[in-house]
């Protein structure tokens, strides 16, 4: 498999997983990403689900916030990592940041240290997002706030991306190779 990014979104339990691990399969030596957290019952029983569906030969690095940081040491003699996914690590990141005003931006800026970690390997990168902005609108602040951070990052992701594959009821299509562009370019990094 070439080196690339490899973006992959869709809603909830519509294949993203299994499809952004079919595609790991296909790879050399796997590192998996995890961003949950276990913090009630049910998470902790998703999890356990999920790292007993992994091959056993793939390494885990669980990692709840500072992904650009834990990254490139796991990443070492991997020749694919699969983060899975972006929805949680938003989410974690914005609700450690509650009441800060400038929350998004930061948040932002770890994304473009994320990708800046990609750019500096040599490894296949695939990651996984919910695209919640097809959904129900949110009820409260922090649901909008969240659904605009995410959405903003998504937007930054794909625009970086190789291949954008959109999952539909366990269908993907691969947006790019059909003409898709960018629309929205991603808002310049603050100089820090």
């Amino acid at each position: 498999m070439p080196r690339e990014l490899i973006f992959i979104l869709g809603g909830a339990r519509s294949g993203k997983s299994a499809f952004a691990e079919r595609l790991a399969q296909q790879a050399g030596r796997v590192l998996f990403v995890a961003t949950a957290q276990a913090q009630d019952d049910d998470m902790r029983r998703r999890i356990g689900v999920h790292r007993a569906k992994r091959p056993p030969e793939w390494s885990t690095l669980e990692e709840p916030h500072d992904l650009a940081s834990a990254i490139p040491s796991a990443l070492e003699g991997h020749d694919t990592c699969l983060l899975d996914c972006l929805t949680l690590w938003i989410s974690n990141l914005l609700l450690a940041k509650e009441g800060n005003l400038h929350a998004e931006a930061e948040i932002l800026e770890e994304v473009h240290r994320l990708l800046d970690v990609y750019d500096s390997s040599h490894a296949t990168w695939i990651v996984v997002s919910n695209e919640v902005g097809l959904g129900v609108v949110p009820a409260t602040r922090l649901g909008s706030r969240y659904r605009d951070v995410l959405g903003r990052v998504n937007q930054a992701v794909a625009s970086r991306a190789d291949k954008v594959y959109l999952m539909v009821a366990g269908l993907a299509l691969e947006m790019k190779s059909l003409g898709a562009v960018p629309f929205v370019m991603p808002e310049p990094r603050s100089e820090s």
